[in-house]
C-alpha cells in the first residue's frame, strides 16, 4: 500500500484542512504517516504565504520532501500554490501544483493521474461556495480544529491573504451541528472553531439572518461537547454581547472557553488607519478592559505586526506601551514583510530590517514577560484541565491545556489522556513552563 505524507505550514485553517484530507485519504485506502522520518511514496505540502518568511519556509519543505522522499511524488497545494504556481513550477522534483480552491480535489486529481494543474489565479466566481472536507476520527490531535468560515472580504492593506483565499463564506449553522456532534461521538471533549476571518461568520448568508454569537447560542443549545474554543477574531467583531455570552456559558455542555486571540496588529492611530484596520488604539484599550473586568481569569493573546512602512520610533512604542499597560496573556510578533500584490507593497517609507529585528525582539521580550505575569496569576487556583498526552520520555507526566488555555505538565496515569480533568497550577518556572497537580476525578 502506497505511503503518504502531509506536510502543513500556516494557520489553523490549514491544519483542519490537511487533517481533513489525511482522513479523506485513510478513508480511501491510503496509508498517511505521521512522522517525518517515515520514507513515503507520495508527499503532499499544504503552503502558506502570509509573509515572505511563510513563502520562503513553504519552499524548504518542499525541497526537504524531495530530498528526503527522492523517489516520492511530490504534490504542493494551499495558499503559496495559489498565488504563486509558477514559482513552485521551477522547483525541480515538484509533480503537481494544486490551487487553494482545488485542495479538496486533491484525493481525485491523485487518483486520476492529473499533472501541473497551475492556478493563475483566484477567481471570486470560483471561490464563492465553502469547501470542507468530511470529519473522521483520524486521531491526529486531542482538542480537533473544525473550518467554520473561509475567506477575507477586508483587504488589509499588508495582507495577502484574501487573493490567496477569496472572498468570505460559511458553513452553514446545520451543518456547524453536525460537525460538532460527530467529533463529540467520535470521543473528542473539544473543538476549536476556526476560520480566515471568523468574526464575520455568517455575512454571506444574509442579512440579519446569523452570526457569530447566533451560531454560539445554537451550538449551546444543540450540541453536547464538553468544551467550544474560538480562534482568532478581529477587534470590531468581539462584541460586548459577545463576551458577556461567554461569560454566561461557563456551565453545563458546550462551555465557551475563556480565552480570547485578538490580532491588534498597532497600537499607533496612524499606522491602524494606513493598514485599513476598522479599529482605534482607544477601542481596543475598552475591549480587552472590558473583557478582563468581565472575566478576570480569561486568556487574551494578541497578534502585533512589527514594522508596517511608516512605523516611525513613537509608532512602535504607542504599540508596545499599549501592550505594556494591558492585561495581555501571550504576544505573537509578526515581522512587517512586504507581499507583491498587496496596496501596502506599494509605499515607499519602508523601516529598515535591522531597526524591525530589534523591535521584534523588544516586542517578544515584552511577550515572554506577560505571559510569565498571567500563568503566576494563576498560581493556586484550579481549572478545568483537558489531559492530551504524555510529556515526551516522561511516561508519568501528562500534559494538556486548561479552559484558559494555559500548558500544564501533571504527575498522573497515562491512561488518562483525552479525559477531563481538574488541575491546581502550582509553579511557574523561569522558561514559562507551567507544573500543576490533577485533583482526584
Amino acid at each position: 500500500m502506497p505511503k503518504v505524507k502531509i506536510t502543513t505550514l500556516g494557520c489553523k485553517v490549514n491544519q483542519f484542512e490537511s487533517e481533513d484530507l489525511a482522513q479523506k485519504l485513510s478513508d480511501d485506502g491510503q496509508s498517511v504517516v505521521l512522522h517525518d522520518k517515515d520514507i513515503a511514496d507520495l508527499c503532499i505540502i499544504n503552503t502558506c504565504t502570509v509573509t515572505q518568511k511563510a513563502s520562503m519556509q513553504s519552499r524548504q519543505a518542499i525541497r526537504q520532501a524531495i530530498r528526503s522522499n527522492p523517489k516520492a511524488r511530490i504534490i504542493v497545494t494551499g495558499c503559496y500554490a495559489q498565488t504563486q504556481p509558477d514559482e513552485i513550477k521551477q522547483i525541480k522534483g515538484v509533480h503537481q501544483v494544486i490551487g487553494q480552491f482545488d485542495k479538496p480535489k486533491i484525493l481525485s486529481m491523485i487518483l486520476a493521474g492529473e499533472k501541473n494543474s497551475l492556478p493563475s489565479s483566484v477567481e471570486n466566481d470560483q471561490l464563492s461556495h465553502f469547501n470542507t472536507l468530511p470529519s473522521g476520527a483520524l486521531k491526529i490531535r486531542t482538542r480537533p480544529f473544525l473550518k467554520i468560515q473561509d475567506g477575507c472580504d477586508a483587504f488589509c492593506t499588508y495582507c495577502i491573504v484574501p487573493y490567496a483565499r477569496g472572498p468570505g463564506r460559511c458553513l452553514l449553522p446545520a451543518q456547524v451541528i453536525d460537525h460538532i456532534n460527530k467529533i463529540h461521538q467520535a470521543g473528542y471533549h473539544e473543538v476549536v472553531l476556526t476560520g480566515i476571518h471568523l468574526g464575520n461568520y455568517g455575512a454571506d448568508l444574509g442579512k440579519g439572518k446569523v452570526d457569530l454569537l447566533a451560531l454560539l447560542k445554537l451550538i449551546r443549545k444543540s450540541c453536547s461537547i464538553d468544551r467550544i474554543r474560538l480562534s482568532s477574531i478581529e477587534p470590531h467583531e468581539l462584541t460586548e454581547d459577545i463576551i458577556k455570552f461567554i461569560a454566561q456559558s461557563d456551565s453545563g455542555p458546550a462551555k465557551i472557553c475563556h480565552h480570547f486571540h485578538i490580532p491588534l496588529q498597532s497600537g499607533d492611530d496612524f499606522i491602524l488607519k494606513r493598514m485599513r484596520r476598522p479599529y482605534s488604539r482607544s477601542f481596543f484599550i475598552d475591549l480587552v478592559e472590558n473583557i478582563f473586568n468581565l472575566l478576570p481569569e480569561s486568556a487574551i493573546g494578541v497578534d502585533t505586526l512589527i514594522g508596517f512602512p511608516g512605523e516611525s520610533d513613537i509608532a512602535f512604542e504607542n504599540t508596545y506601551s499599549l501592550i505594556e499597560r494591558l492585561p495581555v496573556s501571550y504576544l505573537h510578533v509578526f515581522p512587517y514583510s512586504p507581499r507583491k500584490g498587496t496596496v501596502a507593497y506599494t509605499y515607499s517609507d519602508r523601516v529598515d530590517s535591522r531597526v524591525i529585528k530589534n523591535r521584534c525582539r523588544k516586542m517578544r521580550q515584552l511577550g515572554n514577560l506577560k505571559r510569565n505575569t498571567f500563568y503566576n496569576k494563576c498560581k493556586g487556583k484550579t481549572f478545568e484541565f483537558l489531559i492530551e498526552g504524555i510529556q515526551k520520555g516522561q511516561q508519568n507526566r501528562l500534559k494538556g491545556f486548561t479552559s484558559n488555555y494555559i500548558p500544564v505538565v501533571a504527575i498522573g496515569d497515562h491512561k488518562l489522556k483525552n479525559t477531563i480533568a481538574q488541575v491546581t497550577i502550582d509553579d511557574v518556572d523561569e522558561n514559562n513552563r507551567v507544573y500543576g497537580t490533577i485533583q482526584d476525578l
